[in-house]
């Protein structure tokens, strides 16, 4: 089927000249771009060098203003295809038709740092989609997690710039360790939930393709009769969710500050493709107030053992971006953008977000025709009397740019009750003007316990780890003091822990705000479909390998869809036990344990192995131990783990085989090690002995 959007950017592609001399903008013939145009060999620069000035101009101005937040992204095309009709809750068209896949573009961001910080910072992550449907431009723009640090958009201002780099010296870059922030959080209770999200491993995803996507507001379903259901928006990725820890997310920022973004790019260009399913939770608007919190509130979430999520629909990213600037940096998303079939409700942070992006986009993009960007344009038809302003594409024609008019024919003429216009959910609204937040909105501690209460004794701790980390950034003491007070309304145990590691008194002891666990929220819940697909696992050889054995097991982990790489102590290629060559796909200087997701050590070369006297080598394997990566070693190899402390029984996925395995056992062991590799990490493993 054809995609409508790639037919539509077919128009605007622009491709490099292959033939034909340099011009300027005005199509004069260019003689010379390596000198400016002067008076004698050293003298000064002639005014009147128009292909100088012009040259110089393009470049000063080829940079936009970057986003406020969400300033470093990754994007890509692809497409949503819905299991089934939605049209019992919606008549949004792209949820109607199972056959009819609607183009997509996603932009995935971190929110606090510049375009130029790393990828792997602890951070909330932006999970931005824009739908091209046959109705319009859909935007559904969310975060990786379900949840916000406000209630109000009023506090959104006061937020980011607690949340930035502090004004007097910009530091820290891409980092929420620091005063400003835990000043902010300590004195403004209801930013607990979202904080306690930030503080888990949802924080620092293993890669855009194993994180979630959740909408975060309560929006309203409409359906054709005006009829009005409350939902909420959840993208799982068929990966599973998984994510880095602490210690080497740190790393890659120096290893591959690119790590998220690379990883996207590979994988869409190997074929690849991530996928995504658009689950929702309906709510019939006769429960509104059937839950212990608020529908509007954006710090809380509805537990999905309340209210399952429905799946509805499926998302595939296929197709690379050609121009960064173009596409992913100059695409404007805007929550106020929605099709017939999708309406709003009165959540406070969502109606200034409707205002916000607006604003935002308008000086970014330089005035009120950034719709007309390529990456912007709707495939719909696009009718409107809009003229004129900063960078107006269009030439048009005609009289009348008004409407009523009688002179252009009536045209565009106004739908009224047309079924495919967009019409407003009714709703009676009325009130006093106040500035007063509902009683509702009050409980601040509840949602964050229940979220403590539902991890995995191993995320706990790194959520402790990560408090620890950030509190022990702040320099004011009354800062960390109180902030460890406020925890302890929220669980006593977490905030005594923390105490004890940033030096600050015990807090008082701690109602118990919330008994229940809700289980979906462990990543515990969420391993994906098993598979081992798009797993890099590094295969660290050396001089005298047994390439007899190992053929088939790489082979075989190919097969099942990991990336295997052969990572010796040097480039090129190295000698194997039968005098072969066997190419190296790395070097050990050029790449660390954090950048793979498993180790695999074949049998090694008798005697002392090269391995043991590389320093990386020994580092590698310790650090994938350290992480909970799986470990996987033949032969001699298993050897050469013991003498670094770590054994079979050192628990979960640690896999041996004691001897080169004959073809049978080679495919038993493989089959044990895809399982190890598919659990992605495994936390019940003792310390290294040394």
């Amino acid at each position: 089927m054809t995609d409508a959007k790639q037919t539509q950017r077919d128009a605007f592609r622009a491709h490099d000249p292959a033939s034909g001399p340099l011009t300027t903008d005005q199509a004069v013939t260019v003689d010379h771009t390596d000198d400016s145009l002067r008076v004698g060999e050293r003298g000064p620069t002639l005014l009147e060098d128009f292909h100088f000035r012009e040259k110089l101009t393009h470049f000063d101005h080829e940079r936009i203003p970057e986003r406020v937040v969400h300033a470093r992204g990754a994007g890509a095309y692809g497409y949503f295809q819905p299991y089934e009709s939605c049209a019992a809750f919606t008549r949004a068209a792209f949820l109607q038709d199972p056959d009819v896949k609607t183009p997509v573009f996603v932009r995935f961001s971190t929110v606090q740092g510049p375009r130029g910080s790393a990828d792997t910072v602890r951070d909330i992550r932006g999970f931005a989609t824009k739908f091209y449907t046959s109705q319009g431009n859909y935007d559904l723009v969310g975060n990786n997690v379900p949840v916000f640090f406000i209630q109000d958009g009023i506090k959104f201002p006061d937020f980011v710039h607690a949340l930035k780099p502090e004004p007097h010296n910009e530091i820290p870059t891409g980092a929420s360790a620091h005063d400003t922030l835990w000043d902010f959080v300590s004195l403004q209770p209801e930013t607990l939930h979202a904080i306690m999200w930030l503080m888990s491993d949802r924080a620092i995803p293993r890669s855009f393709r194993m994180m979630q996507g959740f909408g975060v507001h309560t929006f309203r379903f409409v359906d054709a009769e005006g009829n009005g259901t409350f939902v909420k928006f959840h993208w799982t990725p068929k990966l599973g969710v998984q994510s880095l820890v602490w210690d080497e997310a740190q790393e890659c920022q120096g290893r591959d500050p690119d790590f998220h973004r690379r990883d996207l790019w590979q994988a869409i260009e190997a074929g690849d493709f991530p996928e995504w399913e658009l689950g929702v939770q309906l709510v019939p608007q006769d429960d509104e107030f059937a839950f212990d919190f608020d529908l509007l509130d954006a710090t809380k979430l509805i537990p999905e053992e309340q209210v399952p999520v429905r799946p509805i629909g499926r998302m595939v990213l296929d197709r690379n971006p050609e121009n960064f600037f173009a596409e992913t940096e100059q695409v404007a998303f805007h929550t106020a953008n929605v099709v017939p079939g999708i309406d709003f409700t009165n959540d406070p942070l969502l109606q200034a977000r409707n205002f916000s992006y607006l604003d935002t986009q308008l000086l970014r993009l330089g005035g009120p025709n950034f719709a007309q960007l390529p990456v912007n344009q709707p495939v719909a038809a696009v009718r409107t009397n809009h003229r004129d302003g900063p960078h107006q594409s269009a030439v048009h024609s005609g009289a009348t740019s008004y409407t009523p008019n009688s002179l252009g024919g009536g045209c565009p003429a106004i739908a009224g009750a047309a079924a495919d216009a967009y019409r407003h959910h009714v709703e009676r609204v009325d009130g006093e003007t106040i500035r007063r937040r509902s009683a509702s909105f009050q409980d601040h501690y509840s949602q964050a316990a229940l979220f403590w209460n539902s991890m995995a004794d191993w995320e706990k701790q790194h959520i402790v780890d990560a408090f620890r980390f950030e509190l022990g950034k702040v320099e004011a003491m009354g800062v960390r003091a109180r902030t460890v007070d406020v925890l302890a309304s929220v669980d006593g145990t977490l905030a005594r822990a923390v105490a004890e590691g940033i030096g600050v008194p015990a807090p008082r002891q701690g109602a118990e705000r919330h008994k229940g666990s809700s289980p979906a929220l462990s990543q515990e819940s969420q391993r994906g479909d098993g598979s081992i697909r798009t797993r890099r696992i590094a295969l660290l050889v050396a001089d005298g390998l047994d390439t007899e054995h190992l053929a088939p097991i790489r082979e075989a982990l190919s097969s099942r869809g990991a990336t295997v790489e052969a990572i010796a102590p040097h480039d090129g290629k190295i000698t194997g036990r039968d005098g072969s060559g066997y190419v190296v796909d790395r070097a050990l200087p050029t790449v660390a344990s954090v950048l793979y997701d498993a180790v695999l050590l074949p049998d090694c070369p008798p005697g002392d192995s090269p391995l043991l006297t590389q320093e990386a080598a020994v580092r590698f394997v310790r650090d994938a131990y350290r992480h909970g990566k799986p470990i996987g070693a033949l032969g001699s190899a298993v050897a050469l783990l013991e003498r670094l402390g770590v054994t079979a029984d050192s628990g979960q996925g640690v896999v041996t085989a004691p001897s080169a395995p004959t073809p049978d056992e080679g495919e038993e062991f493989t089959g044990r090690f895809t399982e190890a590799v598919a659990a992605h990490r495994h936390w019940n493993r003792p310390a290294l002995r040394h």
